[in-house]
């Protein structure tokens, strides 16, 4: 068999990661696969919370992969950037009473910048960098610009979470699952004997009760109702998100969410499900993948949320903001996550929701 560029492939322990490099492997590349190391200290809590699991579990899972399809292991360390980088971003803005999305930055500057980066400086030579997303990634000779497409598998499309790549990154990037379903990838892992054939997926970061890693002690403040109504107390509004329903501990005539906070008064506000609709937004910190300067008025659909559906909306440009007002109102519009811009099944680019 022919032997092809070298690339290396993220490995992150489960399924979609190890049949991408078992497929890459297959087609004749020379694979070579290394893993981050994101957490130290204290990250190490929320990094089992994402993942779902001890990350020892999943180093040794990875390092079994590697050594089934017959690749190297490399366990690169990440841990002080992703800190700097990612890190001190969620404690700050979980602070302020947002939702931040974590994977959505650390996507552009670790995963994909940073994590490459160092692997090369550590004496590792390959020419493409791969993981298991679910997306694709096209190059448009007419635009000589590179493309990045949702995956087929709506429900597991990650598109969303790379919206901030940029042109030079998705050059050199391969995604081997975006034309795949999720059943497939498992069924490949099953016939080639890979130990993570029927392993859970990770999931993204969630907000809990990190008061100790986000330095942050307990604050208590009352739980209002948007009428006045003082409805319970709560130990800190960055235990909440909008449109949260559960753990609330109050009582009500009807089911009650959370609608947004008032900082100044440390409340948490909640109203009925009716309140948390809203048919528009204002988003900054944009990065457009797709133009090359937008000013014009733009008519696209939008994702408010990763596991969302699209929903089509007017972007109406201004300055280093963008107004974004939707054909039909969306619930639980979150300031903190990401909005993303699709034309089609193409992301154009996407911001943060203020």
């Amino acid at each position: 068999m022919k032997n092809k560029n070298a690339i290396l492939v993220g490995i992150s322990g489960g399924v979609d990661s190890a049949v991408c490099a078992l497929k890459l492997k297959q087609e004749g590349y020379n694979v070579i696969g290394a893993m981050m190391k994101i957490y130290d200290g204290a990250i190490k809590t929320i990094a089992n919370s994402c993942y779902g699991t001890d990350k020892t579990k999943e180093i040794e899972d990875a390092r079994a992969i590697c050594d089934k399809i017959g690749i190297e292991f490399h366990l690169i360390d990440c841990s002080r950037e992703f800190d700097n980088l990612v890190f001190q971003h969620f404690k700050s803005e979980y602070k302020k009473g947002r939702t931040p999305n974590p994977c959505v930055l650390c996507n552009p500057l670790i995963k994909f910048d940073i994590f490459p980066k160092l692997a090369r400086k550590q004496g590792i030579l390959f020419d493409k960098f791969a993981t298991g997303h679910y997306a694709k990634i096209e190059y448009d000779k007419k635009l000589s610009k590179y493309l990045l497409r949702q995956g087929i598998n709506q429900k597991k499309d990650q598109s969303y979470f790379l919206y901030r790549l940029t042109q030079e990154q998705l050059k050199n990037i391969v995604f081997p699952l975006g034309g795949m379903q999720k059943d497939e990838v498992r069924q490949i892992a099953k016939e080639n004997g890979l130990i993570v054939c029927d392993k859970t997926d990770s999931q993204d970061f969630f907000k809990g009760s990190y008061c100790d890693i986000i330095d942050a002690l307990p604050n208590p403040g009352n739980i209002v109702h948007i009428s006045g109504q003082v409805l319970g107390r709560h130990e800190g509004i960055f235990h909440y998100t909008i449109g949260q329903r559960k753990g609330l501990k109050i009582a009500w005539s009807k089911p009650l969410y959370v609608t947004g906070f008032n900082l100044t008064k440390n409340e948490v506000l909640v109203a009925e499900k009716e309140y948390t609709y809203s048919d528009e937004l204002l988003a900054d910190n944009l990065n457009w993948t797709y133009f090359d300067t937008v000013s014009d008025n733009l008519q696209l659909s939008a994702k408010i949320r990763s596991a969302g559906k699209k929903a089509d909306c007017m972007v109406f440009p201004a300055g280093d903001t963008v107004r974004v007002k939707f054909t039909e109102p969306q619930n639980a519009i979150t300031p903190g996550q990401a909005i993303v811009f699709y034309d089609g099944d193409v992301v154009v680019g996407g911001g943060t929701i203020i």
